[in-house]
């Protein structure tokens, strides 16, 4: 199961094609589907995590739980749309591809990815590029 909440105004479009694509691609990585809890937030919500949580006084994007049980891919995550907002003017991509990413690189985090180390990081960017080019498969179909 998978669930989309909001602690902002913020609306996710096409929710049940995104849904479909984040259990296809834990699937594809041989993990089963638990529960997934996705949060979007402002950046002052999730700079209060950071600090609580993580020991981290910084803004982020993206900060995943990851409440895993074996193959099945349980956790929660939670994403600054104020950070995907300002991400994506920054890298020169739409909103909605920025957001994409960041879904589906805390989903990779669940499936054992990292991204501490340059080859850690460059190996996490070619596996989320694969998900999203599934993505954009999935909304041509749909």
């Amino acid at each position: 199961m998978i669930e989309f909440n909001s602690e902002n105004d913020f609306s996710l479009s096409n929710a049940s094609t995104i849904k479909k694509w984040i259990e296809q691609t834990i699937l594809n990585e041989g993990y089963e589907l638990g529960e997934i809890h996705f949060i979007f937030c402002n950046d002052e919500y999730l700079h209060k995590l950071n600090v609580e949580f993580l020991n981290h006084d910084t803004l982020t994007d993206i900060i995943s739980f990851d409440y895993r049980m074996g193959k099945e891919i349980n956790g929660e995550i939670f994403i600054s749309t104020d950070r995907v907002k300002d991400n994506a003017n920054d890298f020169n991509v739409s909103f909605s591809n920025e957001l994409h990413r960041v879904i589906i690189h805390g989903i990779l985090h669940f499936c054992g990815y990292k991204d501490k180390s340059e080859e850690e990081a460059n190996l996490m960017r070619k596996k989320e590029d694969e998900a999203l080019n599934i993505l954009d498969e999935l909304f041509t179909v749909d």
